[in-house]
């Protein structure tokens, strides 16, 4: 079985075939604008981890809007086009955070993340070229809620990395009881300064998983 059918399986809204009509409907889009990421990287998030298998959940907002970027998982990029200026801040704080300010060198593609169990989930999955936020209401926000749900309802002990405020609305969808949320503001660089750097949540996540008898996740 496919990573994504785990999900497809497991989650009601999927098994309905709401993911497919949404990509039906983004195949429309595209025969009269760019639209990123490709169609064979629009669920990539899923299809590199089973549902069974998440530990760290981090939540994105939409897509990188510039040609090239989107790869499918919230924040990363391919390895050739070098991180942007959220992931330059990402891999600061956990410079400081996990390695004491001195980091080895990271790549902007986080795939690694995503096969150690880091869901890189946007809550919107697809974008206009150069049109931030154009997806928003496109109807991306019912299906990564009910996948959002669906961990929290299935799973325990999972970290939950909410940075922003369209991030930090889904903290609802979460039981505290079962599961850690860490909140932050977002790692632009208009808001960085106001609470994501210095917010130690990837030592946090992994202290957590350690606790719980899971393996820590290698930033």
């Amino acid at each position: 079985m496919s990573n994504l059918a785990t999900w497809t399986q497991t989650v009601p809204l999927m098994r309905a075939g709401y993911h497919r009509e949404m990509l039906e409907k983004v195949a429309v889009l595209r025969t009269q604008q760019p639209i990123f990421p490709p169609r064979g990287r629009v669920f990539r998030a899923l299809e590199l981890i089973p549902f069974h298998a998440v530990k760290v959940v981090i939540v994105g907002q939409d897509p990188y809007h510039g040609a090239g970027q989107a790869d499918g998982l919230a924040f990363s990029v391919p390895e050739a086009i070098g991180p942007p200026p959220s992931l330059r801040n990402i891999f600061k704080e956990i410079a400081d955070d996990i390695y004491g300010g001195d980091p080895p060198r990271f790549s902007s593609d986080l795939t690694r993340w995503a096969e150690q169990g880091v869901l890189l989930l946007n809550t919107s999955l697809t974008v206009e070229a150069g049109n931030a936020g154009s997806h928003r209401d496109l109807g991306w926000s019912p299906l990564t809620d009910a996948l959002l749900a669906q961990l929290s309802e299935m799973r325990e002990h999972l970290a939950f990395l909410l940075w922003g405020r369209a991030a930090q609305r889904k903290a609802d969808l979460i039981d505290t009881d079962r599961h850690l949320i860490l909140m932050a503001s977002h790692p632009s660089p208009l808001s960085a300064y106001r609470g994501f750097l210095g917010c130690r949540h990837f030592s946090k996540a992994n202290a957590y998983l350690a606790r719980h008898g899971r393996t820590p996740i290698r930033w």
